[in-house]
């Protein structure tokens, strides 16, 4: 199932004037059926705001998502969604939040409930069922509110730098995690990340953002077998070619003169 980006752009209107600020400019991509793509671009361009209109969350102030040439309005059952900050419900236990879409889904408590051990038993959480958040470690909450996604069998997962809040050590055993979840499951991700080493291990395809009004930069196909050496030579080289994107880009932002900015322009 393929996911397409077309057009898309962004405005919010803040403040008492309703001053009219571009966020998203003209983005478009393609991702492929079963392909493992992410978004890197510097903090504030709006990563987290592509991935909420894709996930129905936002309407665009322009263009449109497609799946498979077909427009997606609102929330799809299609796109699932796994929250920076976990997003799991505090008053639940850890089996519970993940038998909550399967309730959404009207799914009979008894099968719910198996298939939510199964999934809690493949996740590397057996006898943690009854454990809530607040008793869970980061990396554990994390794996919970990445079962919770998948339970619903998404076509589409979208997630939101899901990974931020953990240490080196818990981040680099979430990824591999991933990694192989993706790979028995085969389902197309969107990884939105500011850590370019992170996007470069885990991804198939790396679409650059620039500065606000984001704009696509460069797409660039990791063509590196798995598992990557993480400090290896070919890795290393994709690593600097993204960083040195983001640098030529930021340089270009920094020498526009001040008259000629957004801001000043509709005052000439």
């Amino acid at each position: 199932m393929s996911l397409e980006i077309c057009d898309l752009g962004k405005n919010f209107a803040i403040g008492r004037s309703r001053e009219v600020i571009p966020v998203l400019g003209d983005i478009s991509f393609r991702v492929e059926d079963g392909q493992f793509t992410s978004i890197v671009g510097p903090s504030g361009c709006g990563k987290t705001t592509l991935l909420r209109i894709i996930a129905g969350l936002e309407d665009p102030s322009k263009g449109n998502v497609l799946i498979d040439n077909t427009r997606v309005e609102g929330r799809d059952s299609r796109i699932g969604l796994v929250f920076q900050g976990n997003g799991l419900f505090p008053w639940r236990t850890a089996l519970q939040n993940l038998e909550f879409g399967l309730e959404v889904l009207k799914i009979r408590e008894k099968t719910r409930r198996d298939i939510a051990r199964q999934y809690l038993h493949t996740f590397g959480l057996a006898g943690f069922e009854d454990k809530y958040p607040r008793e869970l470690s980061g990396g554990m909450k994390q794996r919970v509110a990445i079962a919770r996604t998948l339970i619903v069998n998404p076509s589409v997962v979208l997630m939101d730098e899901p990974f931020c809040f953990l240490d080196s050590q818990s981040r680099s055993s979430m990824q591999k995690f991933l990694l192989n979840v993706w790979s028995r499951k085969n389902q197309t991700i969107i990884f939105v990340t500011h850590d370019v080493d992170e996007a470069v291990f885990l991804s198939d395809r790396i679409v650059v953002l620039s500065e606000k009004p984001a704009r696509v930069l460069r797409t660039i196909d990791v063509d590196l077998p798995r598992p990557r050496d993480r400090t290896g030579g070919h890795v290393n080289a994709v690593r600097r070619e993204v960083l040195s994107i983001l640098a030529e880009a930021s340089k270009e932002d920094e020498i526009i003169p001040a008259c000629l900015t957004p801001s000043n322009l509709h005052k000439r």
